[in-house]
């Protein structure tokens, strides 16, 4: 009788170390990467590769190659580092330099902030957008013979305008990636006070206007974080688009969460730039900006 009751409960303790085994094994278990998402970085990181290859050599050289894609890059229009245009010309230098500034100001002072602008709130934005608008066609109409437009444009104003639009980019699309990606945001928005618009416009302004100063190795680093900006940008947009379209949208936790959106997100930018740079390559046979 006590052997059956030993034996009983030497296999009951058995099947209870056996149950605790494996539960302990599965808990430890390595996870594997989904094959769609190591299929997505893999695709990533070949489309850089080959657009790397593919464009000049040297790093001032790609962020030109980054400008080919989004700007024309006219010399005159252009302010110059050691005697050769930014990747930019002064507009876009100026928007995407505000933007990166006014993205940085608004994910480190107001992190997850995700309320867009009201109406009242969106007007200092419509008017830098006015502004943009008004210096970029009066300077265009100077491109053709006979027109003089309502002034005569120049770079600093193409520049402040240019960082007033880019401003604009980053106070609407720092606020919609926020309430896109993350399952908790804070729903606030960023302009309840004028503490909000004064930091926004000082460091969207301040960034762009660093470039006033004739200083090779700043000029040289402003060049490289507004090409990076373009990558930045397009980045963010894309990834939002991609939440949006397959219903991935308040899924993140962190930005862990958020590699593949964001891969995905480059991937697009990446091939956008390289079929353009392609296209206007096969169109004018050089690097170089359109001469007027």
């Amino acid at each position: 009788m006590m052997v059956c009751w030993y034996r009983t409960l030497w296999q009951a303790l058995a099947s209870r170390g056996k149950q605790t085994y494996n539960a302990h094994m599965e808990e430890y278990k390595p996870t594997k990467l989904p094959a769609g998402k190591v299929l997505v970085l893999l695709l990533c990181l070949v489309v850089i590769a080959a657009w790397w290859f593919e464009t000049p050599t040297g790093l001032l050289a790609k962020a030109d190659a980054v400008g080919y894609a989004v700007c024309h890059r006219i010399p005159a229009r252009s302010f110059s580092v050691d005697g050769r245009p930014l990747p930019l010309c002064a507009r876009c230098s100026g928007m995407y330099l505000g933007a990166v500034a006014g993205i940085f100001f608004q994910v480190i002072v107001y992190p997850r902030r995700g309320g867009l602008p009201g109406w009242k709130a969106s007007i200092p934005f419509l008017l830098l957008g006015l502004a943009f608008a008004v210096d970029g066609t009066n300077s265009y109409l100077h491109l053709f013979p006979g027109l003089t437009g309502l002034y005569e444009p120049n770079n600093t104003l193409r520049l402040l305008t240019g960082a007033g639009m880019g401003i604009t980019i980053a106070a609407y699309l720092v606020p919609s990636f926020h309430q896109t990606a993350w399952t908790v945001y804070d729903a606030r928005p960023l302009f309840t006070s004028w503490r909000g618009y004064a930091g926004l416009l000082a460091a969207g302004f301040g960034a762009a206007s660093l470039i006033f100063f004739d200083w090779s190795p700043l000029r040289y680093g402003l060049a490289w974080i507004s090409a990076a900006g373009v990558i930045l940008i397009l980045t963010l947009v894309y990834s939002v688009v991609y939440m949006m379209v397959f219903h991935r949208d308040n899924q993140a936790q962190g930005w862990r969460d958020m590699v593949i959106p964001l891969a995905v997100g480059l991937l697009t930018t990446v091939t956008q730039i390289s079929l353009v740079d392609l296209a206007r390559y096969a169109l004018t046979g050089t690097w170089g900006g359109f001469s007027l």
